[in-house]
């Protein structure tokens, strides 16, 4: 016989919590339900844009901590003296500016909840005394002659391998394993598309509460635009998204083209993080793909920034394909190497090419087709200069 008596944990109704019916987010939401009215420190690990604070939001929210302070704090906006003066407080005179006694964010979070967003960004001597808070409940204020108690649950945040940094010594094994005491794994938005369109219809009422205007639907073929879409920004990027297409709509129906137009934008954002991002590590010449990434960042800042022929169109649909385009000249048609050079993922790109394809930009074979070789011939004139130019530096 079973005596085992189960306990559910009723959600408030005051409290809505974050959206997803599918069965990836219903385990990520349970998860939550179920840690909220422990006093158990919980890390929310997960790509940027995920969502991370939002359910750090409902887990206080439910707890019995709900009624108590929540403090957040982004370990990652401010240099580490800062950001220690920041979390744990200062006493009059410690140092230069302290004119006043300052209760940090931790003691400002008494019988609360404190939020550590982006933990992997701390300096390690400030793990150490975040370690102290974690292990005795007490803290010392910067320039302070006693601990001072303190009753606070931390939730952190990352968006990094916490383990990898460990294991190079980035971060301290004992914070870790105490951070890590509930971690809860929020996966990318790609992962669990069914939850686009309610997300999509949420997002959309409070962008166009925010613009002060009635909400519009999506049209059939945005909302496919949307779902076909990888975005590597996760939930935010969605957001952005939308706001684009809704600052652009006036009228009850989202149309496709809005969408197209806002994803357009998105790509050559992302392509020019991307490529300055790999830019600026350095990575060693021996590496083709460094070496590659390298080029085509400095080409992309040429032609965004005034370098581009005036003959070439400036549409940012136009640019993004001839982005995808040259791409795939560089590595002679190869899409897994093109995907890395543009940095997007493979699927997105297929999606692209697909879309050239239905469009005439590609012919059915991948080839451009004789109504729009002008507009090759242009590009390509373009690129021989370029290499030109580059031989001859």
């Amino acid at each position: 016989m079973n005596n085992a008596v189960s306990f559910p944990i009723p959600r408030r109704p005051d409290l809505a919590p974050p959206i997803g019916e599918t069965q990836v987010m219903q385990d990520v939401l349970a998860a939550a339900e179920d840690v909220s009215p422990a006093n158990t420190t919980v890390l929310l690990l997960g790509e940027s844009g995920t969502g991370k604070e939002v359910f750090a939001r409902y887990i206080h929210g439910l707890s019995p901590r709900g009624a108590g302070p929540w403090i957040a704090v982004n370990c990652a906006a401010l240099p580490g003296e800062l950001l220690e003066s920041e979390l744990f407080g200062h006493e009059k005179g410690s140092f230069t500016g302290a004119s006043d006694r300052r209760l940090g964010r931790i003691e400002q979070a008494d019988h609360g909840t404190l939020l550590l967003d982006e933990i992997s960004e701390m300096p390690l001597p400030l793990q150490a005394k975040l370690l102290r808070v974690l292990q005795e409940r007490e803290l010392d204020r910067v320039g302070g002659a006693r601990p001072i108690p303190v009753d606070v649950r931390i939730i952190a945040t990352s968006n990094r391998d916490l383990a990898a940094m460990v294991a190079r010594g980035e971060f301290r094994a004992d914070l870790y394993y105490r951070l890590s005491v509930f971690p809860i794994l929020l996966p990318p938005l790609r992962e669990h598309r069914e939850d686009i369109p309610a997300l999509a219809a949420y997002l959309s009422d409070e962008i166009a509460l925010r613009l002060g205007r009635p909400a519009p639907a999506l049209a059939p073929e945005a909302l496919a635009s949307l779902l076909a879409y990888d975005f590597p920004g996760n939930v935010r990027e969605l957001a952005n998204v939308l706001e684009r297409a809704l600052v652009r709509c006036h009228g009850t129906v989202v149309p496709a083209s809005h969408i197209a137009a806002a994803l357009a934008a998105v790509g050559i954002a992302s392509i020019r993080a991307t490529t300055s991002d790999v830019a600026a590590k350095r990575q060693p010449r021996g590496d083709a793909l460094a070496h590659d990434n390298a080029v085509v960042a400095n080409e992309d800042r040429d032609s965004l920034t005034g370098g581009m022929p005036a003959g070439l169109p400036l549409a940012l649909a136009a640019l993004e394909q001839m982005a995808i385009l040259e791409a795939l000249r560089r590595v002679h048609g190869n899409r897994t190497h093109a995907a890395r050079l543009l940095g997007i993922s493979l699927r997105t790109l297929r999606n692209k090419l697909r879309t050239l394809r239905l469009t005439g930009v590609l012919a059915p074979d991948g080839q451009l087709p004789p109504r729009h070789a002008r507009g090759a011939m242009i590009a390509t004139a373009h690129v021989a200069r370029q290499s030109q130019e580059e031989s001859a530096a």
